[in-house]
């Protein structure tokens, strides 16, 4: 067997970057948001956003409003005649 057919069979065999099943976190915004889409990912984002909808819907809730003041009543006058 030669050296160069060792490496032309090495090269078809070569890992391809492409054809990963890597499942580390992406760098990119946009990667990020293509691998949150994924099925099993999807699930835990959408439970993530519907636990803190309800977080903050439950904090803004439990909020006392502000006091505003009373408003007086109008002052009373007599009728003209």
């Amino acid at each position: 067997m030669q050296r160069s057919d060792r490496i032309d069979r090495a090269a078809a065999f070569a890992h391809k970057r492409g054809m990963t099943d890597d499942k580390t976190p992406p760098r990119t915004f946009k990667g990020l948001i293509r691998w949150a889409m994924t099925p099993p990912q999807a699930w835990g984002v959408y439970l993530l956003a519907v636990l803190l909808v309800w977080l903050v819907s439950f904090y803004a809730g439990s909020l006392k409003p502000k006091k505003t003041p009373e408003a007086s009543p109008p002052p009373v006058t007599a009728p003209k005649s």
